[in-house]
């Protein structure tokens, strides 16, 4: 299992010279105090797996959003993407910008995350808010549902969007991931 704080130059993954096309590369990675599951293609990042979640979670979003593609398990290829979010996960840095990212999803789902990837560090937003952002501000449903299909967590900070009465609502790594998340950007949770 890769420690996510351990040290590599760059996030961009080397695969190798052979043919990565319909792989998803995957790798087990201790991050902060949790395990996750990280995938990747040759492209960037795919998914980061909720806290301490088995790989089924993986398995089973790759069914839905590439189905023709295969898991392959290695852990150097997923090491530089691990250092960046052990990074994040210590407070020695602000964002996981540096990320390539490889984000599959329907149009609006891309305009949310885009939306919530501009949301700064230690700022949060609502549902509300990110609707006016995308041009939408009826479908704020619909934008919830989007942000419970992001594949990258802290990657697409969806844990910055809170409830319009301030309440923690609902995230796919569990509402104490969240918390510890925001509480590390210096967000005042209370105890919803």
């Amino acid at each position: 299992m890769n420690n996510a704080a351990t040290s590599h130059s760059n996030a961009n993954a080397s695969f190798g010279a052979d043919s990565t096309e319909g792989v998803v590369y995957w790798s087990p990675v201790k991050a902060g105090p949790w395990t996750l599951h990280l995938a990747a293609t040759a492209q960037g990042i795919c998914y980061i797996g909720s806290a301490d979640q088995p790989l089924d979670e993986v398995k089973a979003w790759l069914s839905r959003r590439l189905p023709k593609h295969r898991l392959v398990r290695d852990d150097d290829a997923l090491v530089p993407y691990a250092e960046v979010i052990g990074h994040y996960l210590a407070g020695k840095r602000e964002a996981l910008d540096v990320l390539q990212m490889d984000l599959h999803g329907t149009p609006f789902q891309q305009a949310v995350w885009q939306a919530l990837r501009e949301l700064p560090y230690g700022c949060i937003s609502t549902y509300s808010d990110i609707a006016l952002r995308i041009g939408k501000p009826q479908a704020v449903r619909a934008v919830g549902t989007a942000i419970g299909a992001n594949p990258v967590l802290m990657g697409v900070p969806c844990h910055r969007v809170i409830g319009k009465s301030g309440a923690l609502t609902g995230f796919r790594g569990g509402l104490a991931m969240k918390r510890v998340l925001l509480e590390l950007e210096g967000v005042a949770v209370g105890k919803t």
